[in-house]
């Protein structure tokens, strides 16, 4: 019975080094894989770093002009861009053409931008005129030329100019700076 217990007392004792020596493997890879996950994010940063373009610096527009005596004047134009406003066409643009025979339907989302309070107030007040046009203007369009991104391009260029006609008419400025399909269905 007493080589029965030496035995079992052996077995216990290589058991606890067998845990305690693949507890500690299991810790030095842990170990070994942090390093190399912080090794490879520090990698990273630093070529992402090395790698990435001077920053642009712009330069004030500067005219050259000299007073009396022969100095330069130096006048800085100052360009100062507002805010966006983004201004949404409600209830969406629905037309309806015909192509080869079929009727044909179109529904278009539109958001302007533009960086001015008082055209957003001309844009309200003018309103009607604008649907108008843009539903004119959509409608004069074939259903193939929509289908490309050509065509939806084009229409969106012709359609900011047509606008921008508009307020030019109403408010003596262009005022709108983008005219944004935020989505456009064609069936």
């Amino acid at each position: 019975m007493a080589d029965d217990d030496v035995d079992n007392a052996e077995d216990t004792e290589g058991d606890v080094e067998e845990n305690s020596g693949g507890k500690k493997k299991v810790i030095i890879f842990i170990i070994i894989g942090v390093v190399l996950i912080g090794l490879s994010v520090g990698g990273t940063l630093f070529a992402v770093k090395m790698l990435a373009p001077e920053p642009i610096v712009e330069e004030s527009a500067e005219t050259e002009a000299v007073d009396e005596d022969g100095n330069p004047i130096v006048e800085e134009e100052e360009v100062e861009k507002g805010y966006a406003i983004y201004f949404p066409l409600k209830p969406p643009i629905i037309v309806n053409f015909q192509s080869r025979g079929r009727q044909r339907f179109l529904q278009a989302d539109i958001t302007l931008l533009t960086r001015e309070d008082d055209v957003v107030d001309a844009i309200e007040t003018h309103m009607p005129m604008i649907r108008n046009t843009l539903v004119l203007k959509f409608g004069g369009q074939t259903y193939e030329d929509m289908q490309t991104e050509q065509g939806r391009e084009l229409l969106r260029q012709e359609s900011l100019e047509a606008l921008q006609n508009i307020m030019l008419q109403e408010i003596d400025k262009t005022g709108i700076e983008k005219l944004l399909f935020t989505n456009f269905v064609m069936q």
